[in-house]
């Protein structure tokens, strides 16, 4: 199963949705909540090449994007090849 790490603010509405849909899907994940945090904060900008809104979506290291990029691929029938990578 693939490593997959959600950054997330406590306040994001599509946070909660990513989180939903991993969890629909069975997906472990860890949630690194960077509500007030700067310093996780500023280690997801540099990690998402400069994005700086939440969710950050990182499947086996790799950049996803947010919500609405994790949604696509569900919607595009890619995600789950993604998520049965070893991680």
């Amino acid at each position: 199963m693939a490593k997959v790490q959600v950054y997330t603010t406590t306040y994001c509405p599509f946070c909660t949705r990513a989180k939903s849909l991993l969890k629909h899907k069975g997906v472990a994940f860890e949630e690194i909540d960077v509500t007030d945090d700067d310093e996780l904060r500023q280690k997801m900008v540099h990690l998402a090449g400069g994005r700086r809104t939440v969710p950050e979506i990182f499947i086996n290291d790799k950049i996803i994007g947010g919500y609405d990029e994790l949604r696509a691929l569900e919607s595009k029938g890619e995600l789950d090849a993604l998520l049965a990578e070893p991680g």
